[in-house]
């Protein structure tokens, strides 16, 4: 063979697991990489989704917040529907 030396099998499989045993500490920081942007996207979107007004809970503090004498003076009837 042409510039390459004549190996054992033994040889080989070391050589093989030695480059494994490298390309899976690679891929390893790779997702550890991947995992933490992702974990760092979704904290993002939790603190978009905390200020963001549409999600409240409770409907009718928002609307007493955002919308004052106007939800009053509209609501101000229901109970004689009943």
């Amino acid at each position: 063979m042409d510039g390459m030396k004549m190996q054992t099998t033994a040889e080989r499989m070391a050589l093989i697991r030695q480059a494994h045993e490298k390309f899976a500490k690679k891929i390893k920081v790779q997702a550890k990489f991947e995992r933490e942007e992702r974990v760092q996207k979704v904290h993002e979107l939790d603190k978009k989704f905390e200020r963001d007004e549409r999600l409240w809970n409770d409907s009718s503090q928002y609307a007493k917040q955002y919308y004052g004498e106007t939800f009053r003076e509209t609501t101000r009837f229901d109970n004689d529907w009943n």
